[in-house]
């Protein structure tokens, strides 16, 4: 005879429910350098899947495939880096007069500044600091630049591993899953829910990749019209930080207006940022929402949400992993509206 469960038996499992999602969440922040890399993997390897699956049905053996399709993204990220190297020294050299124009516009603005620095140096005194170190002090040098090499490798060999290996044993895995969830007969589509959602994480990548790509190449053809130095690394720099809801943006617009600051005196400097806001508005609100939003419909607060999760979980890495891990989990569990009056864009501003 099966007893029914009581008030306190609800009460465990709920209990036992929360502590092993705080368990789990302790442990993804505490291996975060193995656990970021491998899922940052998974989720490069669904946005890819598609080319893979196309060069299977040409006839190439799938390890060729994935192998092929590594070797061109390494060279792809290699001529990135490569086009920005120059800039980044260039960049580097120029921190001495960013830190000068900083100062000099806190100087403008003392008397707000110095209200703030007797706040800062209370705020030192009781945490037992003389409060005489300058922030510069802080920064991370060549010995931490050289302790932290060895670990940014184990994460790149990780991530290349990880990559290779789901990429070619993908089905496989979507196979095992489907038959270890749910029942005997749910197996199939649970298969079909692996594959849509794999499917809509790639068409978002590949359509929000064509509009930032278009963004990156506005903005550095705008820049160059104006006339700052590096506007075709700052259209790279556009493209790429676009991927990173409301930070990238932002990030590229502090950035711009310190080169502005450096390249021009009175209001123009303010016009590189200006430019920028001008061009990503335009970009988030009509070409985006027409775009995007025909495919995939994510209310927006739950894409905020979870960009500040996965931010606070793992930084910058969970910044570019939020939207697609949000999509692939929304629509393997099937719950999007289709509704088109109901539609709301994933990219919303």
């Amino acid at each position: 005879m099966s007893r029914t469960p009581t008030t306190s038996d609800t009460t465990l499992r709920i209990s036992a429910l929360i502590l092993a999602v705080l368990a789990v969440l302790v442990g993804l922040k505490l291996a975060q350098d193995i656990f970021a890399p491998l899922l940052m993997a998974v989720v490069t390897g669904v946005i890819f899947a598609p080319l893979v699956d196309r060069g299977e049905r040409l006839g190439l053996p799938r390890p060729a495939v994935v192998l092929i399709l590594m070797v061109l993204l390494f060279f792809v990220a290699g001529a990135i880096a490569f086009m920005a190297e120059p800039y980044f020294w260039t960049a580097v050299d120029q921190i001495p007069t960013v830190k000068y124009e900083i100062r000099r516009l806190l100087f403008e603005y003392r008397d707000l500044i110095r209200g703030l620095d007797e706040v800062n140096r209370e705020m030192g005194q009781a945490l037992g600091s003389d409060g005489g170190d300058s922030p510069v002090a802080d920064m991370p040098g060549l010995t931490d630049a050289l302790l932290l090499a060895p670990i940014l490798l184990a994460q790149f060999l990780i991530f290349l591993g990880g990559m290779f290996f789901f990429m070619l044993t993908r089905n496989g895995i979507y196979d095992w899953m489907s038959r270890h969830i749910g029942s005997r007969v749910d197996t199939g589509v649970i298969k079909e829910r692996f594959c849509a959602a794999e499917h809509a994480v790639s068409r978002y990548f590949a359509m929000i990749s064509i509009i930032n790509l278009g963004l990156g190449v506005c903005v550095g053809i705008a820049l160059t019209i104006f006339g700052l130095p590096g506007a075709i690394v700052w259209g790279i720099a556009a493209a790429l930080l676009n991927f990173v809801l409301y930070l990238g943006p932002a990030a590229m617009a502090i950035a711009l207006l310190l080169s502005g600051m450096l390249n021009y005196d009175g209001l123009l400097s303010f016009a590189p940022p200006a430019i920028y806001l001008a061009l990503n508005m335009i970009e988030a609100q009509f070409v985006t929402p027409g775009l995007v939003g025909k495919h995939i419909a994510v209310n927006p607060f739950l894409i905020f949400v979870s960009l500040v999760f996965w931010l606070w979980l793992w930084g910058p890495a969970g910044g570019i992993l939020a939207i697609p891990i949000t999509v692939m989990l929304i629509k393997l569990f099937d719950i999007f509206d289709e509704r088109p009056t109901a539609r709301s864009n994933v990219r919303a501003a």
